[in-house]
């Protein structure tokens, strides 16, 4: 499956997010605690260039600690990045985003200017909980699913700070399919446009290798199967998810691991770590590299097509 969604409203939010950043002091970016680099914006990252930033690892009670540790660490490694893991259980330590902003700008505490801060992440990463939890009151909509928040708002926050909110804004193209298949299982795409089957085989598949123990003790089976289908076969047989002569549904069953992963009823689990990533994105460059050389490839063998044709052809007298 090749998973690419782009609604129109999407280029609206990136044009506007374009013409706000130059106008704001620092930059909040909301991301998945399970998935810290594939939660992340590109657009964020190549129009940001050296304006400060804090990264928030949200839901991050329902990420593995150690690899949220370690993924703080490798966030931090740029001079101009400050990361934090929150969640939604921790309304007072979300409360603490201003404090950690002015941090940033001591210079501020003499001249009392406002410092500007657009606060952005994808769809359905909890960014409009996380707002109303600084603000002490419902100002963002939310919901649990994709794109909720579909303009921008200023908000007023304590401590002299100015919070502009953007709407959630995915990319129209995923270079790293694993990225996608990722953001699906965990709802950052809309499910109206995946195959639940081919990303629950996916999380299925990964858990296996990572997290065995916790599957194991989650849907109590010893031992543990083999592989993605034998375990999501045992599983729609436990939950009753059959078809009539005792067929497994697997898209009911799809459906139920998907649900269960969301909401942590696992554990708490992690879906990539940073050397994961740093493999995934060597392949990546190979693989536009390959992509690009076959383009230009194309492109010169058309030329010089063109070019013998036009040899052929008699001039037009003047």
């Amino acid at each position: 499956m090749n998973i690419n969604w782009f609604p129109g409203h999407m280029h609206k939010a990136q044009k506007e997010i374009r013409q706000l950043l130059p106008e704001v002091d620092m930059v909040i970016e909301v991301i998945d605690a399970r998935l810290p680099y594939s939660s992340q914006n590109p657009l964020l990252q190549s129009i940001r260039r050296d304006k400060p930033c804090i990264k928030l690892l949200n839901k991050s009670d329902l990420a593995d600690v150690e690899l949220t540790a370690q993924w703080i660490n490798c966030l931090e490694q740029d001079d101009t990045i400050r990361a934090y893991a929150v969640n939604s259980d921790q309304p007072n330590l979300v409360q603490q985003i201003p404090n950690w902003v002015r941090a940033m700008f001591p210079e501020r505490e003499e001249n009392k200017k406002p410092i500007q801060v657009m606060i952005m992440g994808i769809p359905n990463v909890g960014k409009s909980t996380i707002i109303n939890a600084i603000a002490e009151r419902n100002i963002a909509k939310t919901g649990n699913e994709a794109a909720v928040t579909k303009r921008q708002q200023r908000i007023k926050l304590r401590d002299n700070v100015i919070l502009h909110d953007t709407p959630g804004v995915l990319w129209p193209k995923f270079d790293n399919q694993n990225s996608a298949f990722r953001l699906a299982f965990t709802g950052g795409i809309k499910d109206t446009v995946v195959d639940h089957e081919e990303v629950a085989f996916f999380g299925a598949e990964y858990l296996l290798k990572t997290y065995p123990d916790m599957l194991k003790e989650r849907f109590d089976f010893d031992p543990l199967p083999h592989d993605e289908y034998e375990l999501l076969a045992k599983i729609g047989a436990k939950r009753g998810s059959l078809r009539a002569g005792g067929r497994v549904d697997l898209d009911k069953v799809s459906k139920i691991f998907i649900n269960e992963y969301r909401t942590g009823q696992m554990g708490p689990m992690t879906l990539e770590t940073p050397e994961m990533m740093d493999q995934e994105l060597a392949e990546v460059e190979k693989m536009l590299a390959k992509k690009a050389a076959k383009k230009a490839a194309r492109k010169e063998s058309f030329q010089g097509q063109n070019k013998s044709a036009g040899k052929g052809k008699p001039k037009r007298k003047k």
